[in-house]
């Protein structure tokens, strides 16, 4: 997906799901090769650096790497996590890009040669379609298989794993309750089924941490959903020990959802009067200075919902250096 944006609440959720070592180490350990499972001293998974950001600002950020020690041995892998929303018929080329970036950054201050970090990296698709395109990077050269032996000395190959969601029931996701929520989550959302029981199951929102609880909260209310049933399930969420943040979060949804027919038409309209023009006022002062604002950049300020910040971000854009240095405060 080329053309996809930074900061997308997919994405972000994915994050806040799996930046958690202990989700993230249940979430690959369920969906590998049990032969490579075995090598890895999964107590060691931590996370790393894996934003990598082009000066175009186009989508080439790798959502997630971690480093885990590899049992028995003084060395390691790298696991590089990617989220997508829809296919790209060239994934094989962007992971190829990150691992690059990725070897390139660890070689620096090396001797030579360099001792390079294996790389497994790991793809999640939320499409609501099974993808067509093929998980081996050889499959994207115009040459005949009988001909590949003739030059895969010369070029790279490697394959991705590929965890496409669309074929995953909601009751055989596995991993902790943190990482069967987010999937359920990302499942659920291309398919219309985000408000389904699948879910909002009672046991496992039971289970999840505050933290993602409240990403749930906040993810599903800026999806295109029923508001009157989001808000019925807001007052049925099972959970007692939810701290002032996450309380207050939902009452202020429920309140909304009550005081909706009387004065939404009014206050939001003047309220996205005050939006807009804030957020022209940001995208004029950048297409002025840089001569051109980036989709991807409209699509992320296109996404603040506060008055207050657009107004910062106006003051940020009138006195940074460029794009990329602008794109690092959002």
């Amino acid at each position: 997906m080329p053309e996809e944006t930074l900061h997308q609440p997919h994405d972000k959720f994915f994050r806040t799901a799996f930046s958690n070592p202990e989700t993230a180490a249940a979430f690959l350990q369920a969906y590998l090769d049990p032969d490579l499972v075995a090598l890895v001293d999964w107590q060691s998974l931590h996370v790393e650096s894996g934003s990598f950001v082009d000066a175009h600002m186009k989508a080439s950020t790798a959502d997630l790497l971690f480093t885990a020690k590899v049992h028995g041995e003084d060395t390691h892998f790298y696991f590089l996590c990617e989220h997508q929303s829809r296919e790209d018929g060239l994934m094989a080329l962007r992971v190829l890009a990150y691992m690059v970036r990725i070897w390139t950054e660890e070689a620096r201050g090396q001797g030579c040669p360099p001792r390079l970090t294996p790389i497994i990296p790991v793809v999640v698709a939320q499409d609501d379609k099974v993808w067509k395109t093929s998980t081996k990077f050889h499959d994207l050269f115009k040459l005949p298989v009988e001909k590949w032996e003739e030059v895969r000395e010369f070029t790279p190959d490697f394959a991705f794993r590929l965890l496409q969601l669309v074929e995953q029931p909601f009751e055989s996701i596995g991993g902790t309750p943190d990482g069967k929520l987010a999937l359920r989550v990302l499942k659920a959302q291309p398919i219309g089924e985000l408000l389904g029981e699948a879910v909002w199951e009672a046991c496992l929102l039971k289970q999840v941490s505050k933290e993602l609880l409240e990403s749930l909260i906040r993810y599903t209310h800026n999806e295109d959903v029923d508001k009157e049933q989001f808000w019925s399930r807001l007052k049925e969420l099972p959970r007692a020990d939810l701290n002032p943040e996450t309380m207050t979060l939902a009452d202020k949804f429920r309140e909304e959802g009550r005081q909706e027919g009387r004065q939404e038409g009014r206050q939001e309209g003047r309220e996205l009067g005050r939006l807009d023009g804030a957020f022209q006022m940001v995208c004029d002062v950048l297409e002025v200075r840089f001569g051109v604002v980036p989709a991807g950049l409209r699509e992320v300020l296109g996404h603040i919902q506060e008055v207050s910040r657009l107004r910062e971000l106006h003051g940020h854009a009138i006195r940074c250096s460029g794009l990329e240095e602008f794109a690092s405060l959002l």
